[in-house]
């Protein structure tokens, strides 16, 4: 399963560091980098406090896409 994140777009939004967002859901920067470009997926939980620092949902933060059923589709 792959993803991308709207993360990088919704900080800009709120004007917010890498850094401050990180100490708002109670993890290191480099964790939200990770996020930001798809190298470390989520927990739950740490999906469900990104989303509830920008007020939306996961799924408009998080956009997760089963690669398997792309490659099938594409053929």
């Amino acid at each position: 399963m792959g993803f991308r994140t709207r993360i990088k777009e919704y900080r800009a939004r709120y004007d917010m560091t890498q850094e401050e967002l990180a100490l708002k859901v109670g993890v290191r920067r480099e964790t939200i980098s990770f996020l930001e470009r798809g190298v470390y997926m989520p927990s739950l939980q740490l999906a469900y406090d990104v989303a509830q620092v920008f007020n939306t949902t996961i799924e408009d933060v998080f956009i997760f896409h089963d690669e398997k059923t792309e490659k099938k589709n594409q053929k």
